[in-house]
């Protein structure tokens, strides 16, 4: 299975096109409209079978599915924390979209404490954690590393980090420019999943996808 997660900078109604280039099963994208609430035919096709979260019709997040596929979102304690959509695929894996808010790294962890043993094994958690360990003094108990550290516990680790031997915080690759400046280089999107269903991990290359979005996509191939 192959899934895809993209921070798309808004405007997904148009950039849905772009994004299933890379053929994947699913399409975890943040920043994306609702596509109940959008105008655009095209979109809601693409988005025929689809979970999606937000505050603003216009800008959210959502899990993009091939038909076959089934998805049900599941009932997690998310109250107050943004942002955070947890289903279940088909009757074999369980998928966290993520895409923090602030306080980042303290936001996630606390979701993570609040639904710790709801997240199992059989779970890929992925997205846009706007968060990296060169920042772990910042949010201190909140830290990144910290909740690194809990999901190496229960069996999920970084593909990044598992495909290319780096420690978090040594990123040599970014998925983030700010301001789209090559001067302004971040590693803040990330996919856990246990070792074991990781085939393949790849951060697509800047030099095409910054025309679109600061963030790269990243695609992940699983066995399930």
């Amino acid at each position: 299975m192959k899934i895809v997660s993209w921070n798309c900078n808004c405007k997904f109604r148009e950039k849905h096109r772009i994004i299933s280039e890379l053929d994947a099963d699913i399409y975890v994208i943040q920043e994306c409209e609702n596509p109940q609430t959008t105008k655009s035919t095209e979109y809601r096709a693409f988005a025929e079978n689809h979970l999606w979260i937000g505050n603003n019709g216009n800008k959210g997040l959502g899990i993009f599915a091939r038909p076959s596929i089934h998805l049900r979102q599941y009932k997690w304690d998310t109250e107050g924390l943004s942002y955070f959509l947890p289903c279940k695929v088909d009757q074999s894996l369980d998928i966290v979209a993520v895409w923090a808010m602030e306080p980042y790294s303290k936001n996630y962890l606390e979701f993570q404490n609040r639904n710790s043993r709801r997240i199992r094994k059989k779970a890929v958690i992925i997205g846009d954690f706007n968060s990296n360990a060169i920042w772990d003094k910042k949010y201190s108990a909140g830290s990144h590393s910290k909740f690194v550290v809990e999901l190496q516990k229960k069996g999920l680790i970084s593909a990044y980090h598992l495909i290319n031997g780096e420690r978090h915080g040594e990123e040599t690759i970014p998925t983030f420019y700010l301001y789209r400046s090559m001067e302004r280089p971040y590693h803040m999107d990330y996919c856990f999943c246990k070792r074991e269903i990781l085939s393949q991990f790849t951060i697509e290359d800047y030099k095409y996808w910054l025309q679109y979005s600061d963030h790269m996509p990243l695609e992940v191939d699983i066995s399930v």
